[in-house]
């Protein structure tokens, strides 16, 4: 809900008297909403903060993100409880200090801005690169990948948009989390197990949800992680793998890909925390799996359609963008 400015008639909002009574809360300086309304809603949260910004401003990082169509931005931080201030970039107007605002004072080109439910918004890119910069290497991972599942930008755009801001701050950083970045990875923990297999367990990048087949055509999986070279793949078994169905779904993959000669290394969210276990797991079963017949393939069968990679869905979304409403 928008927040409203105190109204002397009551008519477009609040008295003086309502607005500092139970039945209404100040969302910021000057404006309300109505108590009911919360913020917990993480959308109502951008739109009431966002509210502080002058004309030339923008929501910026997860905020906007989230606004774009991110779902992985939720606003929490890692612990999964505590609220991230909204980031705003000032866009060389004035902003006020807050606890519940970061304030981001770089140049803002038009260019950068779009318009999200309203909310002057900056683009994906923008929004990606000052979230990237927040974060330490692996959260910037995780961001880059997270945007990209979204399909709101890709690597080769992101590389394209830092190019243009030589001298930015965290520039290199940015840089550097793109360089491990990867556009089909489907969730946080997975990027993050996908960090521990090659950056302490020194395996070589694996491949992610790719589908594997049997010699027959038949498919067998799409494994979170696949070494194709040691024949181990790597599953990160979160919680929704807990239901019956999608529990037996995921035993009959597991007996196929082993039939076929992979071996499996699971974890769950507590292990991520002890890198040192996942990696003892990944040489174990690098041990299982050595001298094993390998009994599949990545080539899909004949027939077997393939996805346009996400550059090419992104430009083709651009372009049906920037085509007339009578163009035929």
């Amino acid at each position: 809900m928008l927040p409203v400015a105190v109204d002397p008639t009551g008519r477009s909002g609040p008295t003086r008297a309502q607005a500092a009574g139970p039945r209404w809360r100040q969302s910021s300086r000057g404006l309300h909403v109505p108590a009911t309304v919360s913020d917990d809603c993480v959308e109502q949260r951008i739109l009431e903060q966002s509210q502080r910004l002058g004309p030339t401003g923008a929501v910026t990082g997860w905020a906007a993100l989230r606004l774009l169509g991110g779902g992985f931005f939720d606003g929490l931080d890692t612990d999964g409880r505590t609220r991230l201030p909204v980031p705003l970039a000032a866009g060389g107007g004035r902003l006020e200090p807050h606890p519940a605002i970061t304030r981001h004072r770089e140049r803002l080109p038009e260019s950068e801005v779009v318009v999200m439910h309203g909310i002057r918004t900056c683009s994906a890119e923008r929004a990606l690169f000052d979230e990237m910069r927040r974060l330490d290497l692996w959260g910037a991972v995780a961001a880059m990948d997270m945007a990209a599942a979204a399909e709101l930008t890709s690597i080769r755009r992101m590389r394209a948009y830092c190019s243009r801001r030589t001298g930015a701050r965290g520039r290199r950083h940015v840089l550097a989390a793109l360089d491990l970045a990867d556009e089909h990875s489907r969730s946080p923990a997975e990027t993050r197990l996908r960090l521990v297999w090659e950056l302490e367990g020194g395996w070589p990048r694996p491949l992610c949800n790719r589908p594997v087949f049997d010699l027959d055509g038949r498919l067998l999986g799409v494994p979170d992680l696949l070494d194709p070279t040691r024949g181990v793949y790597g599953e990160y078994d979160g919680a929704e793998h807990r239901t019956r169905e999608r529990h037996r779904r995921d035993v009959q993959r597991r007996q196929d890909l082993d039939a076929a000669g992979l071996e499996q290394v699971t974890v769950v969210g507590a292990d991520l925390r002890n890198p040192t276990l996942v990696v003892t797991r990944m040489r174990l079963a690098q041990e299982r799996a050595a001298g094993r017949e390998q009994r599949w393939t990545l080539q899909p069968p004949p027939g077997w359609r393939t996805e346009p990679s996400l550059d090419e869905r992104l430009d083709l979304r651009d372009l049906l963008a920037e085509k007339p409403d009578d163009a035929e």
